[in-house]
């Protein structure tokens, strides 16, 4: 920390702000931010980065699902369901982060992330609409398990692309809009960066000393964000949903064999 400069320190606010935004219209944030604390302090180990990322996060993801709650039709008591276990799953993700081989997973999830970008643009009308009905009892069940444990644990282990999977989720096995899919999944993604916050904190792998003025950053730019995306509708979270999977997939590419 001693090594930070103004200039680094401003143009990280800036990439809270920026990373604020995109999670609170699709999630991804992360994208923005992750690459910009391992530019920031190269000596250190990538966890850090990981640690701090959620520590910051965390703070504009719970302003986004409040001005969410507030004005979109969110479904308080799944949300913290999915929230809760996405929560606990996110503690053994981030147990296992400082050991993970990146190099195996950034391929799988290339292809994960393309698979989404070929299904959303192939088929225009996903997530504009609700079909209306209630779900049943078996589609939450799987939800949750795939939702809240299987992207919570993704979320503690990785981390990048974890709003773009939650929404996707949600939309795919619970026929939510984008909208009303965005508004969930940021309840979830709290539970995610609380229960990988915690387990980072235990760890002692947070940069304590600059977080706090990267969140308020990061929670001014959550909260037009959220206010952006509830003002514009589902087709705004669409085209930033495209947009940030070609951004994350090059991103994971270069990562993968650009080095």
């Amino acid at each position: 920390m001693h090594d930070l400069t103004l200039t680094t320190a401003v143009l990280l606010c800036v990439a809270a702000a920026l990373a604020g935004w995109v999670d609170a219209v699709v999630g991804g944030g992360g994208l923005l931010q992750v690459p910009a604390l391992l530019i920031a302090f190269p000596q250190l180990a990538p966890v850090y980065a990981l640690g701090t990322n959620k520590a910051v996060s965390v703070v504009g993801t719970s302003a986004a699902a409040v001005t969410y709650a507030r004005r979109a039709p969110v479904d308080v008591r799944l949300a913290v369901r999915l929230g809760g276990v996405a929560a606990l799953a996110a503690v053994g993700g981030a147990f296992f982060a400082a050991g993970v081989d990146s190099d195996v997973l950034r391929p799988v999830i290339m292809v994960l992330l393309l698979a989404v970008a070929a299904f959303v643009v192939l088929r225009p009308q996903f997530g504009q609409n609700a079909d209306g009905g209630a779900a049943t009892r078996q589609r939450v069940v799987t939800a949750i398990v795939v939702v809240g444990a299987g992207i919570g644990f993704y979320d503690g282990l990785l981390g990048p692309g974890t709003g773009t999977f939650l929404v996707i989720g949600l939309v795919a096995l619970l026929s939510m809009d984008m909208v009303t899919a965005s508004a969930t999944a940021k309840v979830v993604n709290v539970g995610t960066n609380l229960g990988a916050l915690a387990m980072f904190t235990w760890q002692g792998t947070v940069l304590w000393a600059l977080a706090p003025f990267m969140a308020l950053f990061n929670l001014a730019g959550g909260t037009v964000g959220a206010r952006m995306a509830l003002r514009r509708g589902s087709g705004f979270v669409r085209v930033v949903m495209l947009v940030v999977v070609v951004a994350l997939v090059g991103k994971l590419a270069h990562d993968q064999w650009g080095s």
